[in-house]
């Protein structure tokens, strides 16, 4: 598995997304959620 090098949040109005890129500038993880959505520690992202 690759080394994740930088982590993105984008926060909008509605929702927010994660993103993580290792040194090659490759996506290694995306997200998007819904803020009524939530990250609760039972529902991880």
């Amino acid at each position: 598995m690759s080394e994740i090098i930088t982590v993105g949040l984008d926060l909008a109005k509605h929702m927010f997304q994660v993103r993580s890129v290792d040194g090659a500038n490759l996506a290694i993880f995306r997200k998007k959620m819904r803020w009524d959505e939530g990250v609760t520690p039972s529902k991880p992202v």
